[in-house]
Order: structure tokens, then C-alpha cells, then sequence
């Protein structure tokens, strides 16, 4: 069945968060949208779903923070069931079998935590996060801008300065350091503000979250400060546990969506998107449909989208060539066990929940950890002793599991995309996560003993089910020369395409990856801004 045309039809391909954020500014501009969605339930990689019998837990994306506050309020989604607990603490970092620390909670918190390993470093801490604030207020705002065209600079040269002047309000040193996080190291740039392993490991496991690099990575600093410029609940900085799991934010949003009247089909994958005379004009269907609109946004990563989606022959030779160094790999393997019962840490034992189970707990305990682990994965595919983030999410929403047991999170680094001696994923990942539930268990003997069921998705497991190229949860890596005007490829960082009628509004464009909305959002306000030129311009040839 063909869309009836309105004239103003849109198609959006994947219903994951940023595709159903896109579909509701466009329905509720007046925009006649469908969402189409491989699978059998919208959301994407941000989807609950039950691994286990009586076990329920996010499936990929597993923690909130960076979700836009306007996004939330503008589809009012608390009203449509979404519930966001924050954490008592951010994290804990349990070090070895007597030491761990504490980060969040309040500064004072804080301050007394990291003094137990540096006075000096607990004294720094004040005015560390003062810049970080600082400069996470001019990203914040940026984030949510689109960013200029450098195909046509004097176009976009209003919009250039725009953003520019935005820097205006950081002080000297706050630019300098601006500049530090976008080009340095996580090391580099943790160096000069602290000398304690235990809260460098804290703060600079921020910059190989879904970065497959090491702390010693120039540009990995920026990858730090991208995970800091959230929140939750109107509170800057922190992270929480989508009551229900990370589909409770999706299903809230599909809500949202068809209370505008946006169509949402599941089950619908794209095979094609149609493009005549160089103007795309609807999607075929691996069903063999035909869905005709006048616009089409792809929520998928830019080289699904361009590499699969759309003809070869409609694409120029220099933007294909553009693509083609496009770096997709994250770095991550990502599991979901069923507990019988809580960890508990040799450091810090409990036999109830505490508030270290509420957070982020990470067994990195430093920065040359963190360095050996991704040396040891580009030399044999998966580090010896991985770096694992493992949460609890129900110690604070019984709704996951039944009463006593409890379901957890691991979130793994460094597992490369492509292993050496053409081994496969498919043959490999139990082993891989053998040695993940061994790493757990060194820091908490129990753990191995209280493992009910677990599944396990390696970086080729990422991309198969939710069509993560390389494994890749940022739909790209988030490096300098792919970030915003250059994302996913300069020239094209304003969410269109070398395709009149074809846009991009999934992480892989500006601001990039994590459960934000952002790029949903802009991607719908670029469609509408084209659609307000060319009726202009109509008006005009008519004499109006």
C-alpha cells in the first residue's frame, strides 16, 4: 500500500530513538510520516527486551544521561510512562581486593573519596568540574544547532559565525582547554589536573567508552568531555536507569509519535531507497512494496544508508570516496547476565544493596589498564583483561527480575571487529565472554557462581542484529575529522545528502552517538527549513 501524497511525505527509514524523534517534529510540523523498522519492535539498539524467563534488562544501550532535555519535555515523555532514576553515586571502582572509590554523590563526597589517595587531586577537583561545566554549556547548546555547510561557505558563513561566537563566553584558559579536549589524549589531558591513578581511571574511562582506542589516543579526550555534557532530572552531569529499561525511553517515544500520527511499521526492512531524475521518491521493500514520499530520512549509520540503501550510480565518485575512510569500530562487546544474587566486592563487602550497586561500577583501575587492554586487542583481537562496566539496574527497578535475584549490564572493551587468523565472532564470543565473567569475578568472587543465563553480543553480533557497521555503538568513530561539519563527511554535516530529498538524522551526524535525540531533532528542523525555502521560492515565481 503507497502512502497517500499529500505533498508533504516523509519516509523515515529505522525506528530507532533518533528516527522516531525525527517522525514526531515532522508529524507535528504537519508532516505526513511513516517509520519503517527492520525488526519486530521499534527502538533500535535502545530496546528492553527478556533474555531469560523472569529476566528483563536493556539489550544494547543500557545507561541515560545524555537524552536532550528539550527532547523529553517537547514529547513530553514522562507523560507517555518514562521514568528516570538517578544514581545514588556515578560510580564506583572497586581497585583491588581492599581499596575502591566513590565518585558522586555531592562534591564534598568526592572531595573526601579522592583525598584518600591525593589531597592534592581532591583540592582540584572544584575547579575540574567548573571547566568541564563550563565548557559542556557551549557543547550543550552546539549539539543542538546545525552545524555549516564547507560545500557553501559563504551560505553557511552566518551559521559559522553563530557557533563561533558561542566560544565567546569561555575565558581564556576554558578555550585552551576547549582545544586540549578536541585534540589531546584522555592521559594528556587528565595529567596536568591530576596525579592519583584511582580518579584519572574514573574520569578517563569516559574517553574509551565506545571508542576503540587507548587513554594514550590523540582525540580520546574529546570522547571524555562528550560523555560528561548530560543529565538527568534537570541535574547537569549525571546518570540514571530508565525505569523499565532503555525501551521504556523508545516505547514512550512510539507513543509520542502516534499521537501525532506518525505510522509506525515493524517488521518493514528497506531493501532500496527510490531515486528518480536524482531526487529520492520513496523506499522499495525487501516484501517487494513500493513506498512513494516526497522526502526520505534515513535513521541508519551513513555507510548502511549509502553503501546498501542507495544506487551506486546516484551517488558523485568523490563523495563515495569520502565514505570509504569513514571509520566504523567501537570496540565493544556488550552482555546481559541473570544473577541469583548481588555481587560482592572484596573491597567492599555487602550481603544487601548498597549504593555501589546503584551505580556505574568499573573495573578498569587505571589508565595503563585501560592502554593494555586496547594493545592487547589490536594484537589479538580481545584484551587479557578487559575493561568491563557492569550496572545493576535491578537494585532500583524490581521490575527486571524476580524478587532476589537481579539482572546486570556488562558493557566490555577492547574486542576488535575483525579478529586475527580470520577467526569469526560467531565462533569465538562465548570465550571471549568466559573471560569477561572471570574479570568480574576477580573483583567479585561470587560473581562466576551467581550467573543464572547470560547472553553475550560480540561487535559482528552489533552489527547483524542492529545494523551497528563495525560493531560501532556511535555509528562512527567520534574522532576530529568525524565530528560535526565532517560528520559523517564534510561537506554533508548538515543532515542532507548528495540526494535532493534524502536526509540523515542517526548518530552518525552531528553531535554523534549515545541515546540523545539530537540528531532527530536537527534532521527534522533542516527538512522543514528546505521545505520553507523552496515554498519561498515558489511564491516568488509566482509574484507573491
Amino acid at each position: 500500500m503507497q502512502m497517500k501524497k499529500t505533498g508533504k511525505d516523509v519516509i523515515v527509514i529505522g525506528g530507532g530513538h533518533n528516527g522516531l524523534v525525527c517522525a514526531f517534529y515532522l508529524a507535528r510540523a504537519g508532516y505526513k510520516v511513516r517509520v519503517l523498522e527492520r525488526r519486530g519492535v521499534v527502538g533500535g539498539a535502545a530496546v528492553t527486551e527478556e533474555f531469560h524467563p523472569g529476566f528483563r534488562n536493556s539489550t544494547a544501550a543500557y545507561t541515560v544521561s545524555l537524552l536532550s532535555p528539550k527532547v523529553i519535555a517537547d514529547m513530553n515523555l514522562a507523560r507517555h510512562g518514562l521514568a528516570i532514576i538517578e544514581r545514588p553515586i556515578s560510580n564506583f571502582l572497586p581497585l583491588d581486593d581492599r581499596r575502591f572509590l566513590k565518585v558522586g554523590g555531592g562534591l564534598a563526597r568526592t572531595q573526601a573519596e579522592v583525598a584518600r589517595f591525593s589531597e592534592r587531586d581532591a583540592q582540584r577537583l572544584p575547579e575540574y568540574y567548573r571547566m568541564l561545566d563550563a565548557i559542556g554549556d557551549v557543547l550543550r547548546d552546539l549539539a543542538l544547532e546545525t552545524p555549516p555547510d564547507f560545500g557553501n561557505l559563504v551560505g553557511s558563513l552566518p551559521r559559522l559565525l553563530r557557533q563561533g561566537l558561542r566560544v565567546r563566553g569561555l575565558d581564556l584558559p576554558q578555550r585552551a582547554e576547549l582545544l586540549d579536549l578536541f585534540t589531546e589524549s584522555g592521559r594528556t589531558f587528565l595529567d596536568p589536573w591530576f596525579e592519583s591513578d584511582p580518579i584519572k581511571a574514573a574520569f578517563g574511562f569516559d574517553a574509551v567508552v565506545g571508542n576503540f582506542a587507548s587513554p594514550d589516543t590523540p582525540g580520546s579526550a574529546y570522547v571524555l568531555l562528550h560523555h560528561t555534557f548530560g543529565g538527568v532530572n534537570g541535574k547537569k552531569g549525571i546518570w540514571g536507569h530508565a525505569r523499565g529499561g532503555m525501551g521504556a525511553i523508545t516505547q514512550a517515544m512510539a507513543r509520542a509519535c502516534r499521537l501525532q500520527g506518525v505510522e509506525i511499521e515493524t517488521d518493514a526492512p528497506v531493501a532500496q531507497v527510490l531515486v528518480v531524475e536524482k531526487r529520492a521518491r520513496g523506499v522499495a521493500l525487501a516484501d517487494g512494496r513500493e513506498l512513494h514520499a516526497d522526502r526520505v530520512v534515513s535513521n541508519l549509520n551513513p555507510r548502511l544508508t549509502y553503501g546498501k540503501l542507495v544506487p551506486a550510480d546516484a551517488l558523485p565518485a568523490t563523495f563515495k570516496a569520502q565514505l570509504e575512510r569513514y571509520r566504523c569500530e567501537s570496540g565493544t562487546l556488550r552482555m546481559n547476565v541473570a544473577l541469583s544474587e548481588l555481587p560482592q566486592f572484596s573491597c567492599l563487602p555487602a550481603t544487601t544493596a548498597g549504593e555501589h550497586h546503584a551505580s556505574g561500577i568499573i573495573m578498569a583501575p587505571s589508565l595503563d589498564y585501560m592502554d593494555r587492554a586496547y594493545v592487547d586487542a589490536r594484537k589479538d583481537g580481545w584484551s587479557k583483561e578487559p575493561i568491563v562496566e557492569m550496572l545493576i539496574p535491578s537494585v532500583v527497578d524490581d521490575s527486571l527480575a524476580p524478587r532476589g535475584a537481579h539482572v546486570a549490564s556488562l558493557f566490555c572493551q577492547q574486542f576488535a571487529y575483525a579478529l586475527p587468523d580470520a577467526r569469526s565472532w560467531h565462533d569465538e564470543k562465548e570465550r571471549a565472554a568466559d573471560l569477561v565473567i572471570e574479570t568480574v569475578s576477580r573483583f567479585a568472587p561470587n560473581f562466576k557462581r551467581s550467573v543464572l543465563a547470560r547472553t553475550v553480543l560480540s561487535p559482528l553480533d552489533l552489527e547483524e542484529k542492529f545494523g551497528l557497521i563495525g560493531g560501532d555503538i556511535m555509528h562512527g568513530q567520534m574522532s576530529l575529522d568525524q565530528l560535526w561539519a565532517a560528520r559523517p563527511v564534510l561537506g554533508f554535516g548538515d543532515y542532507r545528502s548528495p540526494i535532493k530529498g534524502l536526509y540523515l538524522c542517526g548518530a552518525g551526524t552531528h553531535p554523534g552517538g549515545g541515546v540523545t535525540g539530537m540528531p532527530g531533532h536537527n534532521a527534522a528542523r533542516e527538512v522543514q527549513r528546505d521545505d520553507s525555502l523552496l515554498t519561498r521560492v515558489a511564491l516568488a515565481a509566482r509574484g507573491h
